[in-house]
């Protein structure tokens, strides 16, 4: 549909060319993203069996990367749903460590954040709507129980099918089995 091929490199546009950006500059969101990585990180290193990296740096480039990737492959419309759903897996944490409004005390820096954080959550609205848009097309587990329902239907008519022939078999040779004792 048309709407799909103008509407995802729209979406897509502000996290391939945030991504770019952070990339090429990535100190600068270094700041913003220590505590949420530091917090990530406790938590991951409570519950996993191996030990993550605590390179802020490193974390904001892998999430620049994730950006500009699924973010050129959504744009594409190549695995839009994968990509979305990827693309909505970065924006969280982002906004989180990007868009702090409540932290500040000046009205005019906390309405400049708060409006970054609600343009996210808009951004993130409509990542969710693409992570589940099936194109029209039925989904792969309407697909799945379509399949196994017809597959019951079949083996249900397969068994009554056998039944009636059992049936049919087993009286005639009931008949046989009379004439021969009579």
């Amino acid at each position: 549909m048309l709407v799909r091929r103008i509407a995802r490199p729209l979406l897509a546009s502000s996290f391939i060319y945030g991504g770019i950006d952070t990339l090429r500059n990535p100190q600068s969101r270094v700041p913003g993203a220590t505590p949420i990585v530091e917090q990530i990180t406790e938590v991951a290193d409570r519950q996993l069996p191996v030990q993550i990296s605590k390179d802020v740096e490193q974390w904001v480039k892998i999430d620049a990367a994730v950006k500009v990737g699924a973010g050129s492959l959504f744009a594409l419309g190549k695995f839009p749903r994968l990509s979305a759903l990827l693309l909505t897996g970065s924006i969280v944490p982002t906004t989180l460590a990007g868009h702090r409004f409540w932290e500040h005390d000046d009205p005019q820096e906390r309405f400049g954040q708060l409006s970054h954080f609600l343009k996210n959550l808009g951004l993130l609205g409509g990542l969710l709507i693409a992570a589940v848009d099936t194109e029209g097309k039925p989904s792969v587990g309407f697909r799945a129980k379509r399949t196994a329902e017809r597959a019951v239907a079949g083996a249900e008519a397969s068994y009554e099918k056998a039944s009636k022939k059992a049936a049919k078999a087993q009286k005639k040779a009931a008949k046989q089995a009379k004439k021969i004792t009579s």
